[in-house]
């Protein structure tokens, strides 16, 4: 089983410090966040290789020579970004999966230690084309009060609060046929989720995998991180490191 590592995002919202590196390079205790993606991915035995999609032409190039120096794991194989969108992405790189039943695929600004055996079996038992990383519960950044007839009763700083909807994590794993499903489109740019993904859920062809107390962040810039240190610090503990 291989895992797609996208990288290749332009980084808007971690500007201006993704002008300078790629999120994939976001310093987390002096080691950049895709660094701890691919050990985490490389503990499972179940992966025998990671592909890394960027755009290695631009800022990406800093991805290539880190792991040009560091790496000593499993393979990691390096592809250039297709400018074509999520779906083109996985259509572009249609050699690298072929004998694949299912392959993960993990944007790179995903911050969380998720179990990806129990998610696997969920996949499996649900006869799924794809499964997604979900969550329903959301430690909150802001504080919150309890409010009756216009009267602040109680403050609750920070609490955990249940989701209404289950909210849609950057973790896939998906079946062989999402590739055929993307072979169908016509257009230039294939987005994942709107142009493939919501006709699968409509046919009841994508399981959800909750991960329940995990904690979960997206690290799309270092104040980010920064802000919300003691979440990521737990994260990185629970991958292991």
């Amino acid at each position: 089983m291989k895992a797609i590592i996208l990288a290749g995002g332009k980084g808007t919202r971690g500007k201006p410090y993704t002008e300078y590196f790629p999120k994939a390079m976001t310093p987390i205790l002096d080691k950049p966040l895709i660094d701890y993606i691919t050990k985490y991915l490389s503990s499972f035995d179940f992966i025998k290789e990671i592909i890394i999609i960027s755009d290695y032409q631009g800022l990406g190039g800093q991805i290539k020579n880190y792991f040009n120096h560091t790496n000593k794991g499993k393979k990691i194989t390096f592809v250039q970004d297709s400018q074509s969108g999520t779906g083109g992405d996985l259509l572009h790189i249609e050699n690298n999966l072929k004998g694949e039943n299912e392959f993960v695929l993990w944007f790179v600004d995903n911050l969380c230690a998720i179990d990806l055996v129990k998610m696997r079996k969920v996949f499996k038992e649900k006869n799924s084309i794809a499964c997604i990383a979900t969550r329903t519960k959301r430690k909150e950044e802001t504080g919150f009060a309890v409010v009756e007839d216009g009267i602040i009763k109680e403050f609750k700083e920070k609490p955990t609060m249940k989701l209404q909807l289950s909210e849609c994590l950057g973790v896939y794993i998906l079946g062989k046929d999402i590739i055929k499903r993307i072979k169908t489109k016509k257009q230039k740019e294939i987005n994942l989720s709107f142009d493939i993904l919501q006709q699968l859920s409509k046919e009841g062809k994508i399981s959800a995998y909750d991960i329940e107390d995990r904690e979960w962040i997206d690290a799309e810039s270092p104040m980010v991180l920064e802000r919300n240190e003691t979440t990521v610090k737990k994260i990185i503990k629970q991958m292991g490191f």
